[in-house]
């Protein structure tokens, strides 16, 4: 079986605060002495553009590293519609990868993070059609909220709102959203509601960063006259870090590892240009900040607070930073005295994190086991060391949500750890971890998220803390800190993953999708896995009256928490071709449970757990298949391969370093995963060999790869030019170029019907140029526009044929789309020779 399944929190002025992930953070003396700097600017900036990947990581790392701006970065979508080049996740997988690839970027580069609720339902041509889509006014309010919240001094939009049709439409939709945003977040009659939790808010200055690419090529930018640009020298050097700006900007980018946006870091001057958008005009000056007050003076009494910390930074003992500990202390009191305003509550938690990162407190909260389910008891491990001369106590601890304090009141002697053990009980009623986003059913453009306070957060919202109340120099300071979950690897070491709430127990049907192809009953398998010990009760199939399913329920019992166990039940279609959507349903003491847990492990990212509906789509269908004998080269990650298995046909994964033409002889037909040559070098010298086997009487399907300089020149064994060409319109009208051809005939009859129910996209990156030794079969494009011929292209060579597909497979697929299995295997049967009419270069 081929089957590859793998806080903001709202303080008092609802400031965001995004979650550390996993190994705690530990600041040596210079990373210190910066963030020192930091706390005595008062100044913000937001960029916003569209998708993960889309920021602008040097402007971002300059203005957090070398302005000591607090800088945050609003992705209007979390990148659900983008492909994948480190595994098959897609849609909202994909998005809950990209999120998180997002928080590890900002760690590097030292901004904060945040989202709308928009979802990326893929590539749009028109901010029209996005913003349709999205719901305009919903992506609005969002937008606005997120200002009102963070309350920026700039707005850095990376995209231009004026060029409407000229890049993706998400991109100028979160552009013109911006430009909208600018006097509206100031209007107490805009979006009133949320006035009861935040303020209104006047940006002072907006900005676009344009660069060369938004004019065509690097030759005509330098051209360009840039006399209504303001120029801002990114590339400077932080000789205390030992990298410059680029370099930290690159080691950023490189965190987008599902989208392949490894960078390589670069040394030396480097400009970045913004065009004034909106607000005061800059007086021949590339301070963004001019006549904006960045001091502690812009906060009510704030000016012995900045004067204090001149003092600090100007004393700093490098080899000494607990030197420093008195006097932060200070600041901690002279904050915390200071009336409510929006950086009070910003400015209290990064002198903490100073404090403790000064004395070299470590504290933390360990869990026993990294799953545990609602109302159960967690068993903590607490650690608390200080590491410097200054006298400090844990008075007590608290742990959360229960709000229980247990008092200590233990001395914290200069590296002398305590080690302490508590029992946090869990609430019956705490909520399992997951996506806050995923929680509810969405639209196509839009996420559902019920509580105004959640929107914008972006990680998953942790419930399970503790609270370590020190006493420093006499002064109570509480320090909170997320339950964690360690083991040691013996490989890598000290391993990190959050304390995860999990359902008593969860299921899933293994084949997501499953084909009857005839009225025979068929097996199918569920799964059954425990979150918890000694664990028993009952497991339903629950399908329409006119699917039939036998046992109707079949008990189980799972002694150990972990423990999984695979059920099946025999399931006989109904006579007629039908699809129905199947749902596996476990009850324990009367009690129903029905979410399949799904878990993604990327050593880039934290470890996240999806609680999806158990369901799975089954289909009776008239499907045609021959007996082909298939060999599947992976490329960027994909689920074809088990669809080919649904289907009936027998499935090898190959390597291309191992093939050989003996290996090769054993199959029939081999098809090529998604970008398998832009992400596959070694697929480039076994080209010959995959050549000679279509000569040889076979079949190879090459499907989608992108345009760029990793495809080999004889990836075809005749011209063909990939281009950006696509069809974003999933219910374009299809016509048939060649209504005769075998691949529409054989074995299966393919009509416009066939086309119906596809997901997201027709296709894409199609070849808008190949020689007349191919056949283009199908023909479709988007509304307004010319019409494609690249989606499909089939070529007599030697004995065999080589098919191009840009057809969107690797989507329709996993999604059970019928005419998308019947097309592929038609594809698949090519046998005989045909006649290919000649036809010229189509350009």
């Amino acid at each position: 079986m081929l089957k590859n399944k793998i806080q903001f929190i709202l303080i008092f002025l609802f400031c965001f605060q995004i979650l550390q992930a996993q190994q705690p953070q530990k600041l040596n003396s210079v990373e210190i002495y910066n963030q020192i700097q930091k706390l005595n600017f008062l100044g913000s900036v937001l960029y916003i553009a569209a998708h993960p990947d889309d920021e602008n990581t040097r402007l971002i790392s300059y203005l957090s590293n070398e302005k000591k701006a607090r800088t945050g970065y609003l992705s209007l979508t979390r990148g659900d519609g983008g492909q994948n080049l480190i595994g098959p996740q897609l849609r909202e997988l994909l998005g809950v990868i990209r999120t998180q690839e997002l928080l590890e970027a900002r760690k590097i580069d030292g901004g904060e993070q945040f989202f709308s609720r928009a979802n990326d339902f893929g590539f749009s041509k028109n901010p029209e059609e996005t913003l349709q889509i999205w719901d305009k006014e919903k992506v609005l309010s969002d937008v606005i909220w997120a200002i009102r919240k963070f309350q920026p001094d700039i707005i850095i939009n990376r995209f231009d709102h004026r060029t409407a049709g000229t890049t993706h439409g998400h991109h100028t939709a979160s552009a013109i959203l911006s430009t909208q945003s600018f006097n509206l977040t100031n209007d107490v009659n805009v979006f009133p509601e949320q006035l009861k939790l935040v303020q209104t808010w006047q940006p002072k200055r907006q900005f676009f960063n344009t660069s060369w690419w938004f004019y065509g090529s690097q030759e005509k930018f330098d051209a360009a006259a840039k006399t209504n640009l303001t120029t801002i020298e990114t590339g400077v050097y932080y000789p205390n870090l030992g990298k410059s700006n680029q370099e930290i900007a690159a080691l950023s980018r490189s965190s987008h590892q599902s989208q392949g946006f490894g960078s390589t870091g670069s040394r030396g001057e480097e400009s970045e240009y913004l065009e004034l958008v909106n607000g005061g005009k800059l007086n021949n000056t590339a301070d963004i900040f001019e006549g904006i007050d960045t001091s502690w003076n812009r906060v009510a009494g704030g000016r012995p607070v900045g004067e204090l910390l001149n003092q600090i930074a100007l004393k700093y003992d490098f080899s000494n930073p607990s030197a420093s500990i008195s006097s932060l202390s200070k600041v901690y009191l002279m904050i915390q005295s200071l009336d409510e305003n929006h950086w009070k509550a910003l400015k209290l938690e990064e002198v903490k994190r100073m404090i403790a990162a000064c004395s070299g407190l470590y504290l933390e909260a360990v869990s026993l086991n990294q799953e545990a389910t609602p109302g159960s008891t967690v068993q903590l491990k607490i650690e608390a060391i200080n590491r410097s001369a200054t006298v400090m106590q844990l008075t007590s601890v608290t742990t959360l949500p229960e709000q229980k304090n247990t008092v200590f009141n233990t001395p914290l002697k200069n590296n002398t750890s305590k080690n302490l053990t508590l029992d946090l009980q869990l609430p019956a009623t705490i909520e399992y971890t997951q996506p806050y986003w995923l929680k509810e059913k969405g639209t196509v453009g839009m996420y559902t998220v019920a509580d105004q306070k959640n929107i914008g957060i972006p990680d998953i919202i942790r419930e399970v803390k503790v609270i370590f109340n020190v006493e420093i120099n006499g002064i109570k300071i509480p320090f909170e800190r997320t339950v964690v979950y360690k083991y040691n690897d013996k490989v890598k070491g000290e391993m990190y993953n959050y304390l995860d709430i999990v359902p008593e127990v969860t299921t899933s049907i293994i084949d997501h999708v499953s084909f009857f192809n005839n009225g025979t009953k068929k097996p199918i398998a569920v799964k059954v896995k425990a979150g918890k010990d000694d664990i028993k009760g009952s497991l339903q199939l629950q399908l329409p009256g006119n699917w039939s399913v036998s046992p109707q329920s079949i008990p189980f019992n799972l002694n150990k928490k972990g423990m999984e166990q695979i059920f099946y039940f025999e399931v006989t279609p109904p006579t007629q071709p039908a699809q129905a959507i199947a749902k596996s349903i476990v009850i324990v003491d009367n009690k129903k449970y029905d979410k399949d847990q799904i878990l993604i492990e990327h050593p880039h990212i934290t470890k996240q757990q999806i609680l999806k509906p158990a369901e799975a789509k089954f289909i009776k269908l008239d499907l045609k298949i021959n007996n082909q004998k298939i060999g599947y080269i992976m490329g960027a990650g994909d689920e074809v391969p088990e669809g080919l298995t649904q289907m009936g046909y027998k499935v090898t994964l190959l390597n291309p370093e191992e093939m050989t033409p003996k290996k090769l002889e054993a199959f029939d037909v081999i098809i090529t995963g998604i970008r398998a040559y832009n992400v596959l070098p070694s697929l480039e010298n076994k080209q010959k060999l995959l050549l000679d086997f279509v000569k040889s009487g076979k079949t190879m399907i090459v499907q989608y790869n992108t345009p760029d300089s990793s495809i080999p020149s004889d990836m075809s064994p005749y011209p063909l030019k990939i281009s950006r060409d696509r069809v974003t319109d999933e219910n374009a009208a299809v016509r048939f170029l060649a209504p005769d051809h075998p691949v529409l005939n054989y074995p299966n009859k393919i009509t416009t019907k066939d086309f119906e129910g596809w997901t997201q996209e027709q296709g894409l990156y199609y070849p808008n140029e190949f020689d007349n030794a191919f056949t283009p079969i199908l023909s479709s494009n988007d509304k307004g526009e010319s019409p494609t011929s690249g989606a499909l292209l089939v070529a007599p060579y030697g004995k065999g044929y080589y098919i191009y597909t840009g057809l969107s497979l690797f989507r329709e697929l996993p999604e059970g789309v019928p005419g998308a299995y019947r097309l592929l295997s038609n594809m698949i049967s090519l046998k005989a020779p045909i006649t290919v009419p000649s036809q010229d270069l189509k350009p």
